[in-house]
């Protein structure tokens, strides 16, 4: 059997699918398996996969007649799974040399860590791609994931580095259909309550971006995004709270510090003009906490006033 499981969901991303598989097969470590699932893709995704799969026996395809979504074809991949370790890797995102054998080494050395994560590079289509030689040093920390996740009330957990045991992967079970924009931060909590998690310090992986106009669709999404980050602490602290020591104060904690990111959105979009989504920012902020209504970061609002006051003139 092989020792990992990278499980590649794609949907229409033929023309990043095949520099990801190579990313996977170069490792280091060759004892992988690469579980590409095509979801109904419209573009030459399957024909690619079809390639790959023929030209290299680590690489095995499945094929969806119809589109799954992406939280239905990740659990399917978790399903899938049978290594002892696994990653699940966007087929537009890439490894770098050493990421599979620095994780592995430090799960194989520790029964307690559960997850390892690392650095991850962003690197834009359009400028040079990043050249980086493999870490044969590197050190790595146990981390307080839940505590640290809820002060800064953010996902900091690339999902390209995320390499778990599969075999708690499957224990916490798969992404929650509830959760399709905050999935991954909910998941990377659950594994933090049943195990150590572990921050390598060194690059692991790469995530390909594509640039996004400024626009009032963009900054929908911005709150849609903070309301899926509340939505997923909820859940978490909903189902594990039993697990946690301390929990009422780390589900204030991040209640808090997430509304007062939010309400400090809104007087900076305000700032630069976007009067009516700034507004709309820091009343959802105040939702979250009730508290922002009496007594909100004094130091902003006499700005903020006198913004209003321009904007009425």
């Amino acid at each position: 059997m092989a020792k990992v499981d990278i499980v590649i969901p794609c949907y229409n991303y033929g023309r990043f699918l095949e520099p990801c598989v190579s990313s996977i097969l170069s490792q280091s470590i060759s004892d992988l398996r690469v579980l590409i699932i095509d979801d109904a893709s419209s573009d030459n995704s399957l024909s690619v996969a079809r390639k790959l799969a023929q030209s290299d026996a680590r690489v095995t395809l499945r094929a969806h007649s119809r589109n799954q979504g992406h939280i239905n074809t990740y659990n399917e991949g978790i399903a899938w799974a049978s290594s002892e370790y696994f990653l699940l890797l966007s087929a537009d995102d890439l490894l770098v040399p050493g990421a599979l054998r620095r994780a592995t080494e430090i799960m194989d050395r520790n029964s307690d860590v559960v997850l390892t994560y690392g650095e991850c590079i962003l690197w834009f289509e359009d400028l040079p791609f990043p050249t980086i030689a493999s870490n044969e040093r590197y050190s790595w920390v146990r981390q307080d994931l839940i505590k640290n996740m809820c002060a800064a009330a953010i996902n900091f957990v690339p999902a390209a580095t995320a390499i778990a045991r599969t075999r708690t992967q499957k224990a916490i079970g798969g992404y929650r259909t509830s959760l399709p924009h905050s999935g991954d931060m909910e998941m990377w909590l659950r594994f933090a309550a049943h195990g150590t998690v572990a921050r390598i310090d060194a690059v692991q992986g790469i995530y390909r971006r594509h640039s996004m106009a400024m626009s009032n669709e963009y900054f929908a999404k911005r709150m849609l995004d903070y309301w899926q980050c509340q939505l997923a602490f909820d859940s978490f602290f909903n189902e594990c709270e039993h697990r946690i020591p301390n929990s009422r104060n780390l589900r204030t904690l991040a209640r808090r510090t997430l509304a007062h990111r939010v309400f400090r959105s809104g007087i900076g979009l305000i700032r630069r003009g976007h009067f009516r989504d700034g507004v709309e920012f820091v009343r959802a902020s105040m939702q979250m906490d009730y508290g922002l209504c009496y007594f909100p970061p004094s130091w902003r609002l006499p700005r903020l006033r006198r913004l209003e006051k321009r904007r009425a003139t």
